[in-house]
């Protein structure tokens, strides 16, 4: 368990893709702070199993940020993943969606990053792992805020990267495509409704339709991937933006 004493603090963590990397990361040694919201009794389930703080607090505030960083303390491994979706035209996007998009998928992730800086320059080792998306890439209509958020958080992480290059601290996305979490799931029975189409159909013809393998990333994939970027062997992989999205923007 190579990341025995090392402390991570995985943002969003009480489900889908957070979960999966608090869960992995824990099963390497490290000692886990959960962060995001759900039902009481699911947190305190969560924190027996991983033998983890839980720290409720609102990312989309700065001062909840920096609540989340004070309970932390210092950290080791710090994961990016807290978000959230809005869909809709841009002359018809609610500028709230925006500013609530922008403040907890993209300034969250700043203000996360700089208050565990210091600690890991100090140290000479640090991990900063942020979740962007296939859309820190490509965009897709409807999705203004969320596009724009991912591509400002891929240039953060290249920025982090460079000031941090001779440090022993490593900067780093991960861009998924579409995940297999029950929050996908859970659209199907509705996208079937209003399409009428078949849960085959929807999965393919409209979840997977950009992503060419036709499968979706699972959570554990991407669990073991942010292991991987903890690892002594990914000490020179930092500014990097490493797709795990089916082939969807190799086309």
């Amino acid at each position: 368990m190579f990341l025995s004493g090392k402390r991570a603090l995985v943002t969003g963590s009480t489900s889908g893709i957070g979960l999966a990397m608090a869960r992995a990361l824990k099963a390497e040694g490290a000692e886990v702070v959960l962060s995001g919201f759900g039902e009481a009794a699911t947190i305190d389930a969560l924190k027996e199993e991983l033998g983890a703080i839980h720290i409720g607090a609102d990312l989309s505030k700065r001062s909840g940020v920096e609540e989340l960083m004070a309970g932390a303390g210092p950290v080791d491994i710090l994961v990016n993943n807290a978000g959230v979706q809005h869909v809709s035209p841009v002359e018809e996007f609610p500028v709230d969606k925006w500013d609530l998009i922008i403040s907890l998928n993209l300034t969250a992730a700043f203000d996360a990053s700089r208050l565990a800086i210091p600690h890991m320059k100090q140290q000479g080792w640090g991990r900063i792992i942020n979740l962007a998306s296939a859309h820190s890439l490509v965009a897709s209509p409807f999705k203004a805020a969320y596009v724009a958020a991912k591509h400002g958080l891929a240039g953060l992480s290249k920025t982090m990267a460079l000031e941090l290059a001779t440090s022993g601290v490593t900067s780093n996305c991960i861009s998924p495509g579409y995940v297999w979490t029950p929050l996908v799931e859970n659209q199907i029975p509705d996208t079937m409704k209003a399409r009428g189409m078949t849960k085959e159909q929807v999965i393919n013809e409209v979840l997977l339709k950009a992503q060419p393998t036709k499968q979706f990333v699972q959570p554990d994939q991407l669990g073991a991937l942010a292991v991987f970027l903890c690892s002594d062997a990914a000490s020179q992989i930092t500014g990097a933006n490493l797709s795990v999205d089916g082939g969807w923007t190799a086309e």
